[in-house]
Parts: structure tokens; sequence; C-alpha cells
């Protein structure tokens, strides 16, 4: 019998039945909902041999040697630093806006100015939340990011969360700041890589252990009920521990309402050419309804006379139809998940882990880190 059942094999899920089962020598059951390992960082080889994120891109990057140390054991890397284009007033130029984009933008005496008073104002290399420049009381600069605002910022957050900046968590728009600097990479961090062989290759590597046992295609509510505050598990009551990496309110039978999220459609292409745009992704704020476009090519490089393109068309998560992605940073949904956070302290043996079970936004490397710490020093 099983100690441990983990519920989804994702990298919050998949990381810690790996620990379990290598260091602890524990037996683990990982049940996971989709037919297939790896959450959201699955991906396969297409008709046209190339690497497809299914869910969207995944970019490996991190600041954290651990992180990076323990990933390794289970995939060789290619280097890799992500660059993003947005298409603003009919040209491509560099995102997160940037003293590049600044140039491409504006005339070169009315950009040179700009950059002179951002550099008074603010360390090179260093990044301003656009909300917090709009709060600049010198006009050129409010100018400046009132324009970046509007062309980079407000339509496609209304795109992607259905809601106007100032509507979402800080958290969220200082994800999308103004770089006081040139380096048009997206990312900063000293590791900036993705696996040779595909993020479903490093999972498969990462379970391959007697210990792990995998039911794909299963709903963790068809196998088990939460009933009088104990858990049965195919009608036996169940003593282990549950780690749960799911939706929270599905887990607690939408009892306090349901948590919202956004979800995504992935349209998928072939281009019948062997290049389709300049980056691996370009980002159309204020154009199309979607709101980047993936060139997977760029990111895990192979010989091919087409190429496969991503569209990206977010939408909200209706249950039973799509997948859900983001949790949506508002106050409303904050409160409502902090009574099921409640709730859940009445099962001692259930711990919440990840996006979906602690709604909040993981980078890759923030969930892998936050696995670890919880095989190290929780279970």
């Amino acid at each position: 019998m099983f100690n441990y059942i983990i519920v989804g094999a994702g990298f919050a899920g998949s990381v810690i039945a790996e620990r379990l089962a290598s260091q602890k020598k524990e037996k683990v059951l990982i049940i996971e909902k989709h037919n297939h390992i790896g959450g959201h960082c699955f991906d396969y080889k297409d008709e046209n041999n190339i690497i497809v994120h299914k869910y969207g891109p995944h970019l490996f990057h991190t600041n954290n040697k651990k992180v990076f140390e323990y990933l390794s054991q289970f995939t060789e890397w290619d280097i890799y630093n992500h660059e993003v284009l947005a298409y603003i007033d009919g040209k491509k130029v560099p995102l997160p806006f940037n003293l590049n984009t600044l140039y491409e933008l504006f005339p070169v005496s009315l950009a040179n100015k700009y950059e002179q008073k951002l550099l008074e104002k603010y360390k090179l290399n260093t990044k301003v939340p656009i909300l917090e420049l709009k709060q600049s009381e010198d006009k050129d600069l409010k100018y400046l990011a009132d324009y970046i605002y509007e062309k980079v910022f407000l339509n496609y957050t209304a795109k992607q969360w259905d809601k106007t900046p100032e509507e979402i968590d800080s958290f969220v728009t200082a994800r999308v700041p103004l770089f006081i600097g040139k380096d048009n990479r997206y990312f900063n961090d000293i590791y900036q890589v993705v696996p040779r062989h595909g993020y479903t290759r490093l999972f498969e590597n990462m379970l391959n252990n007697p210990n792990i046992k995998l039911m794909l295609n299963t709903n963790f509510k068809e196998v088990a009920t939460i009933k009088n505050d104990q858990i049965y598990v195919l009608g036996h009551k169940f003593n282990g521990i549950i780690i749960y990496t799911g939706c929270v309110d599905e887990l607690f039978d939408y009892q306090f309402g349901e948590l919202r999220y956004r979800s995504v459609h992935m349209k998928f292409e072939t281009i019948q050419k062997e290049w389709y745009q300049e980056k691996a992704t370009v980002n159309y704020p204020n154009s199309y309804n979607f709101t980047r476009i993936t060139e997977f090519k760029h990111i895990h490089f192979c010989e091919s006379k087409n190429t496969t393109i991503l569209k990206e068309y977010p939408m909200d998560y209706i249950r039973g139809k799509n997948d859900p992605y983001y949790p949506v940073f508002t106050e409303e949904n904050q409160k409502k998940y902090q009574k099921y956070v409640d709730y859940a302290k009445r099962f001692p043996n259930i711990k919440l882990v990840g996006r979906l079970a602690e709604y909040k936004y993981y980078d890759m490397d923030d969930i892998v880190e936050r696995a670890l710490e919880v095989a190290e020093k929780e279970l």
C-alpha cells in the first residue's frame, strides 16, 4: 500500500514524488487526470519533427543554482536566451520595452531626451513597473509611461485577463516593466536553458523509479471521497499523506464557490516555409484576438522545411470545457481562496502545493524550489 498519494504529475507533484522515492525510499502513487505527465510543460514532436509545447512556450530561467543542478540530473540542456518582439504601430520592437525600443518608436532627438531623463531617475539595467512610472511628476516621463501603458500594456492585459491593469494584482502588472537598459533578452537570469530533448523526456527520467506508480487518465475524485472530515480511497479510509496539486475548489466540491481562472485556446499551424518570424515570440497587444505567436523552431532548433507556430487566444476557464491556466488575482478571489485554505486545515494529511492548489503564479524554477522544500522539510 502507498503512504503517499500525489495528485498531479506536473513539476510540483513530480519533484516531490522523485524525492520521496529516491531519498526516502517511499512508495508513491501519482494520480494524473490527463493522458500525459509533465503538466503544462508537456511537449512532443509534431509531424514536422519540431518539439512543440502543447500548453504554450515554457522557457526555463533561474538564478537558483540548487534548482538548476537538481533538474540537471534528468536532462541535458541547450542554452537559450529568449527574446520577444511586440507589434506596435506597424513595427516589431523589443519587449520588455527598453532603451532600444525607445529609439525604434520615437525620433532620435525625442528618444535621447527620454533616455537622459530615465537615467537621471533610475539606475541602468533596472526594471520599473509601468504603473509606477505613470505616477511620475515629470511630464515627459509621464507621457512616455502613458504611451507604453496604452501601446504595450492596456489592450494586452484586457485580452489576457479580461480586466484593466488596475483591477489586477500588482504582482501580475509588475511582470511587464520598462527596462532601463539595452539588453533585448526577455529574462536576465544566470541560467537560461531548455531541455535538449524536451520537457517530457525530463519528466520521464524524473519519474523512472520502481517506487513510483502512475495512474493517467484518472480524476482524483473518481478514486477518493472526502466525508465527515475523513479521506477514503477506493472505499477505504486513507491515513497516509496526500500531496494535492490540482484546483483546490474542486477538491472540496466548490463549497465556497468556484475560483476564477483564465484559460487559453491553443491554435497550432504548420507554415510551409522554413521560418515564419524573427524571434520565438511576437506579442500582438493591439491587433487581432490572439495575444502572441510563438515559433518553436527558435526554441528547439531542428532541420525542417516547414515551421510550426502557435497562436494563443485567452478565454475564461469553464469547468469541463478547457484547462485552468492562470489564477485571476483579484481581492474577491483571494478571499474565496482563503476560505478553502482555512477549510483544508481540517485535513492535516493533505498538503496543497502548486499553482492551482495554492492559487498563485509560479515560474518553473519557483515551483521546483517549493516542491524540494516541501519534500525536504514538510514530509
